[in-house]
């Protein structure tokens, strides 16, 4: 979605939080059912009251984007393309820093309460009082039931929002997921009861027509929740079969396991969840299929960069050449492993090591935005980094659309740029291992080998074959390159790390016919792109032309995206045409619409 839908998505969230406080506001205000509560505590009973209606709505909410299977289902439909459903998490976030807000808000006018009970001379704040205001005021906030209900409340969010933030989520996801669940439990087990004290009662009877009634807000969400749990656990009983492993420069190691029948209905683009239990029991980490739907097996790849994919690379016989990157665990395993002997097994050729590979499960697949690429007549796919990931699947499948039709599709022109630092990173790969299978106390081998090769880069014969499946149709390279199906261009931003020798001899090594650095007829380019030239030639191209943008990487580049995205949406051709001093305007202008990751 360009920048404008993500304004106008806000401005409505906001503004009905707004006009849903204000409501609940003036009807406290002016009700003559509360004429007591008013005269003792004010202005701010009425602010406790509205702020306490918003926080019902945004508990009942908050659950529904984390429905993994609800959100895929519904990008299916026509909703998607007015509600941003690809920003799920992103609207989980902003109504949990929305209760946070609405918290604080409602914490400060229920203090303010207190104060008002414990210093006035009214009759009715003599039942509350005790020898002392200040007394007072301690048994207001925290024995009573409101109080100690809601300061309960107040240690289960500080649980969820403190341990949520990056810092401590990429330190320890295991903690970051107990402290989640254990703050969840907290925060609503006592938001059911918070309501029930009837502590501010109304002028006439029923009291409090509305205790504790949040039930009614949250048991919707809730349930839709617990089915999705139910059907997650039902899926993490489904075992995934390894049938290679391949080590890839950068610390990247790619898993191809044999296709399961729910994965046969997968499309290029979407993501699963996989789980590791002898590495973590409770960690589910989402990982970009990178595999294509017409092959007969589906991979990902997974970059070593935390606890959980370096304990799972080392149990998949991966383990880094560099023993300072090892964890504390790895090294201590790999101590304990050698004090009691390696598991060996002999073949015709001599002793072999072996290693029992671990049992992985599955959960998914989901959407995500890169499955919308296919959907544009034209699509602008830019991976930074490891970000190239995602569309290692839609490459796959636009290679084998060119090559095996079998159906139409509107797709008719793809800009890929791969932005990376280092174009080499050199690492050892592990030794050769066999899958071993354990049925009760009897293990066998498996006649198939588990490969672990090494790749010089892992991404370079994908696009070899795409080019080569996509052949020249002029002469001239740059009408060659611009006329193909799949543009590919490919930029190396860490040209400091090069000495000046090392761009001399690729420059006279480089030819018409092949990049020196990829072997791609694209050539690579030093630096940053140019974005405000990318942009202003997709739009001379493709004019009225409503063009997707996809993008996966680092923040930084997707806030630059956003923005040209918006900028050049809907005026791109006029504006041109008018800074080179053509008259010719009659062309509308094309449209970007971004798309980005999001787990």
């Amino acid at each position: 979605f360009v920048k404008g839908h993500r304004v106008i998505f806000l401005f409505v969230w906001v503004l009905a939080h707004i006009l849903l406080f204000s409501l609940q506001f003036v009807q406290f205000a002016l009700s003559d059912n509360a004429v007591i509560a008013r005269s003792l505590l004010g202005g701010t009973y009425a602010t406790a009251r509205a702020s306490a209606l918003v926080l019902h709505v945004d508990a009942g909410l908050i659950l529904f984007p984390i429905c993994r299977n609800l959100i895929t289902l519904l990008r299916s439909t026509p909703l998607n393309r007015v509600i941003p459903f690809d920003e799920h998490i992103g609207f989980h976030k902003l109504t949990g820093w929305s209760i946070l807000f609405w918290t604080i808000v409602h914490v400060l006018a229920h203090y303010i309460n207190f104060y008002r009970i414990a210093v006035s001379t009214s009759p009715n704040a003599v039942a509350f009082q005790s020898s002392t205001p200040l007394l007072t005021w301690l048994n207001l906030s925290f024995t009573q039931g409101p109080g100690w209900t809601g300061h309960g409340m107040l240690v289960g969010l500080a649980l969820i929002i403190v341990f949520a933030t990056q810092r401590f989520r990429s330190a320890n996801f295991e903690r970051f997921l107990g402290t989640h669940h254990t703050g969840l439990i907290i925060f609503f087990g006592l938001f059911s009861i918070h309501g029930a004290f009837c502590f501010i009662k109304n002028d006439r009877n029923p009291p409090c027509p509305n205790a504790a009634s949040f039930y009614k807000y949250w048991l919707a969400g809730a349930a839709i929740y617990f089915l999705e749990r139910c059907l997650r656990e039902h899926r993490a009983r489904r075992p995934a079969f390894v049938s290679k492993v391949v080590l890839h420069p950068s610390s990247v190691v790619e898993i191809q396991m044999e296709k399961t029948p729910a994965l046969t209905r997968a499309r290029a683009g979407q993501y699963i969840y996989l789980n590791c239990p002898e590495v973590s029991l409770w960690q589910w980490h989402p990982f970009t299929l990178t595999s294509a739907p017409e092959e007969e097996y589906f991979s990902v790849h997974v970059r070593v960069v935390g606890d959980f994919t370096r304990e799972m690379a080392f149990k998949l016989g991966c383990g880094l050449n560099d023993e300072g990157k090892k964890t504390k665990k790895e090294i201590r395993k790999k101590e304990e492993k050698k004090e009691r002997g390696e598991v060996i097994a002999a073949n015709e050729e001599g002793v072999i090591p072996v290693s029992l590979l671990p049992r992985i499960v599955i959960d998914g697949p989901y959407g995500s935005a890169s499955e919308d690429v296919f959907n544009y007549e034209v699509s602008l796919l830019v991976g930074a980094g490891i970000g190239v990931t995602p569309f290692a699947s839609v490459l796959k499948s636009i290679w084998y659309r060119i090559n095996y039709p079998t159906k139409p599709t509107r797709l008719r022109k793809v800009y890929f740029f791969w932005i990376c630092r280092d174009k080499e990173v050199k690492c050892q790969p592990p030794p050769y291992l066999f899958m071993i299978v354990i049925h009760g106390s009897n293990r066998k081998f498996i006649q198939r080998p588990i490969h672990i090769t090494q790749a010089f880069e892992w991404f370079q014969s994908l696009l070899l074959a795409l080019e080569e499946s996509d052949p020249p149709t002029s002469a001239n390279n740059r009408d060659r390159l611009s006329s193909h199906f799949l543009e590919i261009r490919t930029y190396l931003t860490g040209v400091g790390k090069f000495r000046a020798s090392d761009l001399h001899n690729l420059m006279l090594n480089t030819t018409d016919d092949a990049d020196a650095l990829t072997g791609l007829r694209s050539p690579t380019y030093y630096g940053r792109p140019n974005w405000d030239n990318v942009f202003e030639g997709i739009s001379h191209r493709h004019p009225r032309t409503d063009v997707g943008a996809f993008y996966c990487g680092p923040r930084a580049l997707e806030k630059e995206l956003r923005r040209m995205c918006s900028a050049w949406s809907g005026k791109s051709v006029k504006e041109a045409n008018q800074a080179n001093g053509n008259g010719n305007v009659s062309n509308g202008g094309t449209k970007f619409f971004f798309n980005k990751e999001n787990f």
